[in-house]
């Protein structure tokens, strides 16, 4: 009888130790943690349960698209992961300026989409409807 509550309190003892050693090694979750590594790349994709991209941040370097030369950007695209075309949101940012995108889904023949344009650059936005006519607002 003596040995088994022997046994018991040790076992008892051990458990306790083992939560105090766990609880000392894992910090909680909302504790801040300073010296988090950091996560690099060229591109970042966030895919929903079927594997298909609905957010994505990448960065180009100098392109031609369309015909026309792009300098290097970070482009943030929320969205648009339908192949057909689905609304999306595109955020660019570049050294030669800034844009934003607002795309109503409606995919055009020369790869554009149509919706609202912002551009900080040259401060104007471009409206371009559902047949590719584009319409320039400047202040």
């Amino acid at each position: 009888m003596k040995s088994s509550r022997l046994v018991l309190g040790l076992t008892l003892l051990n458990v306790l130790l083992l939560v105090m050693l766990l609880a000392q090694r894992t910090p909680l979750l909302s504790a801040a943690q300073p010296n988090l590594p950091v996560l690099r790349g060229r591109g970042l994709e966030i895919v929903d349960e079927r594997g298909v991209v609905r957010a994505s941040i990448k960065v180009h370097g100098p392109e031609a698209v369309n015909g026309r030369q792009y300098a290097g950007a970070v482009v943030l695209v929320m969205g648009g992961g339908d192949p057909l075309g689905a609304p999306a949101v595109k955020l660019a940012a570049s050294d030669s300026g800034a844009g934003l995108g607002l795309s109503n889904g409606h995919r055009l023949a020369d790869g554009r989409s149509s919706g609202v344009q912002l551009h900080a650059a040259g401060a104007r936005v471009i409206l371009i409807d559902d047949q590719g006519r584009e319409q320039t607002l400047r202040p």
